[in-house]
């Protein structure tokens, strides 16, 4: 579970620009990866302070996140937020998804992503609902396997 990030950083919530760009300085030099090229430890608390000050040093990301907490910054959020660019979600799929651990490489991506807008009202977002969708897939063509060659040409 993620830490608070007031906390990445030894902040206070109410804590002014200037000294959260303080403290994330501090923070960035004691725990660069340059400066401790044998620990990887402080390179993950690097990634994590910047992480925080990322969020932190954009006020609506700010406003967004303490009022809902990670679920608020994290990827898909409400007000247009689209996650952290350059941040590994990769290592979390690939723990749920099979591919943790080295053990086995990533699978080339087949097709584009789907999108689907779908409007909800407010009190089905608030109880929640299901609803059922219609997907067209793309299905390889039985007759010629998908070379598009006319039956009976052989190839």
């Amino acid at each position: 579970m993620k830490r608070d990030y007031y906390e990445v950083l030894g902040v206070s919530r109410d804590v002014s620009a200037d000294e959260l760009k303080s403290a994330y300085r501090r923070l960035a030099m004691q725990f660069h990866p340059d400066r401790n090229p044998d620990d990887p430890q402080a390179a993950e608390r690097f990634k994590e302070c910047s992480e925080a000050y990322q969020v932190l040093s954009d006020p609506e990301k700010r406003r967004s996140y303490d009022m809902f907490g990670h679920a608020g910054v994290g990827q898909g959020a409400a007000g247009g937020y689209s996650g952290f660019e350059g941040f590994g979600f990769g290592d979390i799929f690939d723990t749920f998804f099979g591919g943790g651990l080295g053990t086995r490489g990533r699978r080339a991506a087949r097709g584009d992503d789907l999108r689907y807008d779908l409007t909800i009202t407010f009190e089905e977002a608030f109880t929640g609902v299901e609803r059922e969708i219609d997907v067209a897939r793309l299905v390889t063509c039985e007759l010629c396997s998908g070379s598009g060659a006319q039956p009976g040409t052989g190839t």
